[in-house]
């Protein structure tokens, strides 16, 4: 547990960056890809015609520092990722879906799918993220 002086501070802070994380996707998903105007919802240059969609996202647990890892099944096939889709925040708690990396290798530019997995993050656990870059998550 975040000692009680930081709690409220840490909690203010991830959530309110989870928030930004969350409005830019939701956005990005209003708008079509091809637009190269200043309101195409998407930063820097696209390898492709696909537009990013997604902040993938690591956790960490305050009371350790470690990464918090959760199960996921893709396929039929069950295993643990830390990377996670931020999908809405309520004050101190985030519902993430995890991703899984992406089983075609070939797809470099698409290096994590969506599982049917959500976890709910009390915020007041977490003591840190850290953001990696974006790119583009087929949501169902």
């Amino acid at each position: 547990m975040c000692p009680d002086n930081n709690e409220q501070t840490n909690t203010c802070c991830i959530a309110n960056i989870l928030e930004v994380i969350v409005k830019l996707q939701n956005r990005s998903e209003k708008f079509d890809c091809f637009g190269d105007g200043c309101d195409r919802p998407y930063l820097g240059p696209t390898p492709s015609t696909v537009c990013y969609n997604t902040r993938p996202i690591n956790l960490y647990r305050c009371s350790d520092g470690e990464l918090w890892t959760f199960p996921y099944t893709l396929n039929g096939t069950t295993g643990e990722s830390s990377v996670l889709r931020c999908e809405q925040v309520d004050g101190c708690c985030a519902t993430c879906r995890v991703l899984a990396p992406n089983p075609d290798t070939t797809a470099t530019d698409v290096p994590y799918v969506a599982t049917d997995s959500f976890v709910t993050v009390n915020l007041s656990c977490c003591g840190a993220l850290t953001c990696l870059p974006d790119t583009f998550i087929a949501c169902s």
